[in-house]
């Protein structure tokens, strides 16, 4: 391993993170949220929040249910099959209640391998809402 004490593992009970509040600058999930039932999403994300730094950022990057070919995928693929895909403003508003006063989202992935050539312009379409991902940036 490269650098072997660059990071440090705790277990989590899928309730309570455990460590100390304002602890980190930065907390990532990545395509997670839509395996945690909804019911169990507003007090994981207090706790997100409680573990962030006043000045901390909080991003979540998950699977758009409006691109069909997401849902495609989402559907075919036997690891997702309890998953239940979120709306981008559902999941901001979701943030915003935690505690978060800001939360922005942008979508991405727009175009498959062969439209590759097109991938270029992606960050211009950042607004539009059928990506197969989107990325909210919250504090």
């Amino acid at each position: 391993m490269r650098f072997p004490d660059a990071a440090s593992f705790v277990s989590f009970d899928g309730r309570n993170i455990p460590v100390a509040d304002r602890s980190f600058d930065v907390v990532l999930a990545a395509c997670v949220f839509h395996h945690i039932p909804a019911k169990e999403h507003a007090p994981l994300l207090e706790q997100i929040r409680r573990v962030l730094r006043p000045s901390g950022v909080f991003a979540l990057f998950e699977h758009n249910p409006f691109n069909p070919l997401t849902v495609h995928a989402v559907n075919t693929c036997e690891f997702d099959a309890n998953a239940v895909l979120i709306r981008a403003t559902e999941m901001r508003d979701r943030i915003r209640r935690a505690g978060f006063e800001t939360a922005r989202i942008t979508y991405r992935m727009f175009f498959p391998r062969v439209l590759s050539i097109f991938r270029p312009i992606e960050p211009l379409l950042g607004w539009c809402p059928v990506g197969a991902q989107y990325s909210i940036f919250a504090n």
